[in-house]
């Protein structure tokens, strides 16, 4: 069965309703055959990510990055799983108060090195959460973990 992996930092309620998203997106009844793993970023592993089909991102912008949490999880993985996560699909979501384009530059950098394969548009929310924002994460994890059953 194909695993989807959801590493997140959710510290603030605005990030929590788009974390709650993306999961209910990857575990809507209508696919099948996924197994979804959550694992905040502070606690994912390399093990973590080498026994994923695939991964979905989500951190707040912080002064203009993305979260410590986050790039402590890129720093734990990212030789480990360099080479035998090549081409490995992934999306992502954004969190800021007023600009994310600093988070979003970095993930870029970083998963464009580890070779992963972007396979959804990243949602970038700012402020309050919208309903358009909350779909968009609903979708980004839909379409996450059903590109895993292709």
């Amino acid at each position: 069965m194909p695993t989807l992996l959801i590493v997140h930092h959710t510290p603030s309620p605005n990030c929590q309703a788009l974390f709650e998203a993306v999961v209910a997106g990857a575990t809507t009844d209508e696919i099948e055959g996924v197994r979804v793993v959550r694992r905040a970023a502070l606690a994912a592993t390399a093990s973590d990510v080498l026994a994923a089909d695939g991964l979905l991102l989500g951190t707040p912008a912080n002064l203009g990055y993305m979260s410590g949490a986050l790039k402590h999880f890129f720093d734990q993985i990212y030789y480990p799983c360099l080479d035998t996560t090549r081409g490995r699909p992934f999306g992502y979501y954004v969190h800021g108060g007023n600009d994310v384009t600093g988070a979003v530059r970095a993930i870029e950098t970083i998963t464009t090195g580890l070779g992963w394969r972007r396979a959804a548009e990243a949602v970038q929310a700012t402020g309050e959460p919208t309903r358009t924002d909350t779909e968009a994460c609903w979708e980004l994890g839909a379409t996450l973990a059903a590109g895993l059953t292709d």
